[in-house]
């Protein structure tokens, strides 16, 4: 029977131990959201002496953060030689090194809190299928290296084999910077460390209205009432309408979707991914593979852009996929197929901000694992005044006056995407 809740999950249920609260009335930081950005938030503003409370609509990190592919990979979704052309040299290198900094920052958490959650800088590898995919590589390599002095290995078909033993890739450019996670144990470790921290942790408590108020804002759930002195949005793909539509504006759900094999040999499976490299295609419309601990198979992807698709149709794509990818596992049978919403934005960066004076970090465009849990600890920073700036608040955040609450014109966007796919553009 195939399963539509998640492997990770499945693997690893949200702890019955994980301390849970009732809203208190009063709070110096209110936090809406409990995934990798709030969590990490609430670990550095629990540092600097504040009583934090951080509120989930469901379950401790039931949103992507438990859910995700656990790809702990530098850089964000925004091409680096864009981003350069359109902010310029300063705030580039800034960027960049947030993005390193983004996976040190998750082993660190991961090592001064000793969250079990199989953590693993084994790097990754973004595939190619042609000639013009090699040459792009390789100029892309080159022009990182000169500029940041960051080494890419990049391999062609001779060398392919090393990376992935399929026939479908020719190419690849391999970073030894990324890391893999089981991001349940993570985000649920994470979570234990807050509250042990002292946060008031708060589930099944949707945020239906904020208020300012004197001193701060109120905070309405159908569970009670809190008053803060600061708020923090930080619900990236799972922001509504409400409590603040202004908010998103700013950002839009995508859907992502995962199935995963039964186990296989250990043989098998560093055969197939040798090194147990985290694996993505260089598409628009991009699949993402990698080992699960227990040597299963994981295939990623972008479906569709909505985040509805039929969790069954999922699993005949991305299975279709798997065996298209590995043609030897055509009779291994998926176990799990679920899906899960990533937070884009029109300029594909992610975002420090504020609206109606509260605090938001957002927009990770798939990239979330590192980068969330990196903008959740510098939005805190500027939060408690810490930090004097952030290169994520210096850029514009940009919207569209056709976008007010439904992302209608994602269709012809998948339609648009998979046409430049399907000629190599």
């Amino acid at each position: 029977m195939l399963k539509t809740v998640a492997f990770w999950q499945d693997d690893f249920p949200r702890p019955k131990s994980l301390a849970v609260g009732e809203l208190p009335p009063t709070t110096d930081v209110a936090i809406v959201g409990a995934g990798y950005t709030g969590l990490s938030a609430a670990r550095a503003l629990l540092r600097s002496g504040a009583a934090v409370t951080v509120i989930d609509a469901g379950s401790i990190g039931s949103g992507a953060s438990s859910v995700n592919g656990g790809m702990v990979n530098i850089g964000l979704k925004a091409p680096i030689e864009k981003v350069w052309k359109a902010y310029g040299e300063d705030l580039t290198r800034r960027f960049w090194q947030a993005g390193l900094d983004s996976v040190a920052l998750v082993e660190e958490i991961v090592e001064s809190h000793g969250i079990e959650c199989d953590l693993s800088r084994v790097g990754g590898a973004e595939l190619g299928t042609s000639p013009r995919d090699l040459r792009s590589f390789r100029q892309s390599a080159e022009w990182i290296h000169t500029r940041f002095g960051h080494e890419l290995v990049v391999v062609g078909p001779e060398s392919i084999r090393e990376v992935v033993d399929s026939a479908r890739f020719t190419a690849a450019t391999i970073d030894a910077a990324g890391a893999g996670v089981h991001p349940a144990r993570y985000v649920y470790g994470l979570a234990g460390a807050v509250a042990e921290a002292g946060a008031t942790l708060v589930e099944d408590a949707p945020v239906t209205n904020i208020a300012r108020t004197v001193t701060g804002y109120q905070l309405l759930t159908p569970r009670g009432k809190v008053s803060a002195g600061a708020v923090l949005l930080a619900t990236n793909g799972y922001t509504g309408t409400r409590p603040v539509p202004a908010l998103r504006r700013r950002v839009i759900p995508i859907g992502s979707y995962i199935v995963v094999t039964e186990p296989l040999d250990e043989a098998v499976a560093e055969r197939l991914i040798p090194a147990n490299r985290m694996l993505w295609t260089a598409r628009r419309f991009l699949n993402y593979f990698r080992r699960t601990p227990d040597n299963r198979i994981l295939m990623g992807g972008r479906n569709d852009l909505s985040t509805d698709l039929d969790l069954m149709e999922s699993a005949a794509i991305l299975g279709a996929r798997t065996t298209d990818v590995f043609p030897e596992l055509a009779d291994r049978r998926l176990t799990h197929s679920w899906g899960g919403k990533l937070g884009v934005t029109f300029d594909l960066m992610p975002h420090i901000g504020r609206v109606d004076g509260m605090w938001y970090a957002l927009g990770y465009g798939g990239h979330g694992v590192a980068i969330a849990t990196y903008l959740g600890a510098e939005v805190a920073g500027r939060i408690t005044g810490e930090l004097d700036s952030s290169p994520f608040e210096e850029i514009p955040h940009p919207t569209r006056p056709y976008y007010r609450s439904e992302p209608w014109f994602l269709p012809a966007a998948a339609r648009l995407y998979r046409m430049l796919d399907a000629v190599g553009r």
